[in-house]
């Protein structure tokens, strides 16, 4: 019996080492991206403005994020799991990881953001945006104009989406992947209560035309 209790304690012990929790590994092959063409919502929500319409979508690999005492550190490494398909990371209801501006509240809010495609991603905020490197009211990056900022592993992003001569994923901006393409309509910050009917989004997806090409890829 010792021998069960120890065993079990040294595996524990590995996966907290790792950075990833008997939670992550067991919860990790339920994110799937196509859902989003899809999606319903399962939480009630107020919504706000939209601090800008610009369509660049950056990211930032999750390990840029080094100071283990800070409250995005222990967010990212304890409740959120990294997909190994796309390098996207979600919590347990599925809201992919993003850096956000201090106009989007604190670390762990969660809200959904509407493309003019009709997509609702759903996005919970992992980390945050230098308030110097963003414009006054905090929404978004001064340098390349994105609110959403993807908050991934790029190792597996990479081998999913590809790069391109720059070497960033996507030449550095989801928007060049059909599914993220386009400006943000709406935004509604998810509340606790869960809703009695889900919203279903049946989307018409159109192949983009011209790509924009943003060579940044940034980490906070």
């Amino acid at each position: 019996m010792k021998k069960v209790f120890y065993y079990v304690l040294a595996v524990c012990t590995l996966l907290v080492i790792c950075g990833f929790t008997l939670y992550e590994v067991e919860q990790e092959h339920r994110f799937d991206l196509d859902d989003l063409y899809d999606y319903q919502k399962k939480f009630r929500t107020e919504e706000l403005d939209i601090c800008s319409a610009n369509t660049a979508k950056t990211y930032m690999d999750y390990r840029m994020t080094t100071v283990v005492s800070s409250r995005q550190y222990q967010f990212i490494h304890n409740y959120l799991t990294v997909d190994k398909k796309t390098g996207f990371l979600y919590d347990e209801d599925g809201f992919i990881a993003v850096a956000l501006g201090s106009y989007y509240g604190e670390i762990s809010d969660r809200y959904y953001f509407t493309l003019d495609s009709g997509i609702v991603l759903p996005v919970v905020k992992a980390e945050e945006k230098a308030d110097e490197d963003t414009d006054i009211t905090g929404c978004y990056h001064t340098l390349d104009g994105s609110v959403v900022e993807f908050v991934i592993d790029d190792e597996y992003a990479a081998a999913c989406f590809g790069t391109n001569s720059n070497g960033y994923v996507l030449d550095g901006n989801y928007n060049n992947y059909p599914l993220f393409s386009g400006s943000f309509v709406k935004v509604e910050k998810v509340l606790d209560e869960k809703t009695e009917k889900s919203v279903t989004y049946d989307i018409d997806v159109e192949t983009p035309g011209e790509v924009d090409i943003f060579n940044y890829a940034s980490g906070y």
